[in-house]
This record gives structure tokens, C-alpha cells and sequence, in this order.
């Protein structure tokens, strides 16, 4: 069965579908067969930062309905094998997703992939919900600043009490952060939380910390997963994020302004 991953947050623009495209390439490059699913019903973006919106004929909602089947629906990566994409429906209501049907559709791509990974809406609406209630693993992604972590925070409360795993009184979601668009010279100002006062307020074992970069606008306009920019420091970050996910203990990198990092590196810091 496979692995089912939910990426959320309390705030919008914080980075969700960014980080679903990256951890599933990422998954994906490894070996793993991996799906994406966009639960964004009415808006869709994974497919566009996926570079494959030209190609959705069925989505979710489709499958859900009995319109089309799952095969029908899910694209393939052009660059990775292992990958496929099922996309959102940009005309549907999120009501439109049923606990039941999205459970089927899950427990369908678990007997043919290794990990499901959930882009989840921000927030607590019925789309946000239906994406973590079967969820295993979650990844609370969040920016450095007060609003974005305390609405992890709620977040947090709601993956322990509305989850599939908390009704049945199973062991509970393992829960992940990845902290997104970090500056170190705006923390050094006093502008930005720092890496521990973000873990403090929220308790959670990090993931990983991705810079502030133009790499990944860059990215998501060539509808490219920002993890195959491997020369960008965001493309290094979530590969970074991935190899821990897996257990791999990779240094935390990104947590100091770039002159000194070149500086460390230089005289052996």
C-alpha cells in the first residue's frame, strides 16, 4: 500500500503545490512510484507547475463521479516515469469531493504506487479536509512570519483531531515542517521568525528549510518542478527535503545569508 502524504498549511501562498511537484519529482527521481493528486477543486494549479495542463482531459472530480475511470485521468510525466499527475477539476464545486469517493480513488492508487502525495487548499474548508483525512505523513509547509505560523499551528490541531487515523484511534499522522522563503539577512533584522522560533511555537521535526529564491517563480512559469533546477539553492533545498523524508541525515543547509556561506567554504567554516 502506498504511502499517502498530505501537504498543507493554515495560509495561502505559502508554497503547497510548489513543494507537491517537488517531493513527488523528487520521490519519483528515486525510484518510487509516485501520483500527485490536486484537491484545489476550482482553481487547479499543480497541473500548471507540472507543465502538463495542456494534456488533462479527465480529473479528480471525473473519477470520483464514475465518468471516467482512474487510468483515463492520471498523466504521466514526460521526464519522469514514475510520476503521474491527477489533476483538479477547474469547473466543480469542492463539495464535489465525497469522503467515500475520494477514499476509493486513494485505496485505488495505493495497490499501484509506492507514495500518494495530497496538494491540499490552505485552510480549513471541505477541500483542505477531504486532502488530510486519510493522509499517513503530513507536511506543514510555512513561511517565517507570525500569521503563517500560527495558522500551521491550527492546522496542527485539526490533522490530530479529524484524521481517519484519529477517528479509529490509530497511531497518529507523522507530521513534518518545511519552512519556505527563508531569509537569513531579514531574520538578522529582526523582519523574519528564525528556524527555532518557528519550531518552538509549532514542536515539529523539520523537513527542511527553502531559501527565498527566484528559482522557483522561474520554475513555476516553465512548469518545471523547482528540484530539477539542481544549480538553484530552492532545487538543492527540497532534494535536501527529500533525502530526509526518506531517512537520510543530510545537514540543514540555507540557515545563513549567502556571504557567509561563500565564507565558511572558503576558510573551511
Amino acid at each position: 500500500m502506498a504511502r499517502i502524504i498530505v501537504i498543507t498549511s493554515g495560509k495561502g501562498g505559502v508554497g503547497k503545490t510548489t513543494t507537491a511537484a517537488a517531493m513527488a519529482m523528487g520521490l519519483a527521481q528515486r525510484g518510487h512510484r509516485t501520483a500527485v493528486v490536486d484537491f484545489d477543486v476550482g482553481l487547479r494549479n499543480l497541473d500548471l507547475i507540472m507543465g502538463c495542463e495542456r494534456r488533462v482531459v479527465y480529473d479528480f472530480v471525473n473519477v470520483i463521479n464514475g465518468e471516467a475511470n482512474l487510468n483515463q485521468a492520471l498523466i504521466r510525466d514526460k521526464r519522469c516515469d514514475n510520476l503521474y499527475v491527477l489533476p483538479a477539476s477547474q469547473t466543480r464545486d469542492k463539495d464535489a469531493l465525497s469522503k467515500e469517493g475520494v477514499g476509493e480513488v486513494l485505496a485505488q492508487l495505493g495497490e499501484s504506487y509506492d507514495f500518494v502525495i495530497c496538494d491540499s487548499p490552505a485552510g480549513i474548508e471541505h477541500g483542505a479536509t477531504m486532502a488530510m483525512y486519510y493522509a499517513d505523513d503530513a507536511v506543514v509547509v510555512t513561511n517565517p512570519e507570525v500569521s503563517s505560523v500560527r495558522d500551521s499551528d491550527r492546522m496542527l490541531g485539526i490533522l490530530a483531531s479529524k484524521s481517519r487515523r484519529a477517528e479509529h484511534d490509530e497511531e497518529p499522522i507523522r507530521e513534518h515542517l518545511l519552512l519556505t522563503r527563508y531569509a537569513p539577512e531579514r531574520v538578522a533584522r529582526g523582519e523574519m521568525l528564525s528556524v527555532a522560533d518557528v519550531q518552538e511555537i509549532l514542536s515539529l521535526k523539520l523537513l527542511g528549510v527553502v531559501p527565498e529564491s527566484q528559482a522557483v517563480l522561474n520554475a513555476s512559469n516553465a512548469g518545471v518542478p523547482v528540484i530539477l533546477d539542481s544549480e538553484s539553492d530552492a532545487g538543492q533545498a527540497y532534494a535536501d527535503m527529500v533525502a530526509r523524508y526518506l531517512g537520510e541525515e543530510i545537514p540543514m543547509r540555507f540557515l545563513e545569508s549567502g556571504k557567509k556561506r561563500l565564507f565558511s567554504r572558503l576558510f573551511g567554516g
